[in-house]
């Protein structure tokens, strides 16, 4: 990403991610522009942390559509049959990255799924 805006670049990477799991309905997208909104304070009262804020707002959004969808998004990384989400890591730390915790298994830098 290029863009200077730490807000827009979080926003395009987990839209790029909810487009290539299917939920970038309106639902999805309405749930991610919220939290981008919410984060705004976050990063105005902690300009340090603007680097983590991508992480963040895939967070936000994933327990957003654990409410209304389920768990997103879904491990398709490992052998475990039983359903479960993706997980970001660091939880706050720069260059955030899916992972299946149960498979041990990074799977994707944030905006790549």
């Amino acid at each position: 990403m290029t863009d200077d805006d730490p807000l827009i670049n979080a926003r395009a990477l987990v839209f790029h991610d909810l487009q290539a799991s299917g939920h970038a309905d309106p639902r999805g997208v309405s749930i991610l522009e919220d939290a981008v909104a919410q984060r705004r304070w976050w990063v105005a009262q902690w300009p340090e942390g603007a680097e983590y804020v991508a992480g963040q707002v895939a967070q936000d959004v994933q327990d957003a559509l654990m409410d209304s969808v389920g768990r997103w998004p879904r491990c398709k990384a490992c052998d475990d049959v039983e359903p479960h989400e993706l997980r970001i890591e660091p939880e706050l730390g720069p260059d955030p990255h899916w992972v299946c915790d149960r498979g041990g298994i990074d799977v994707a830098p944030l905006g790549e799924l």
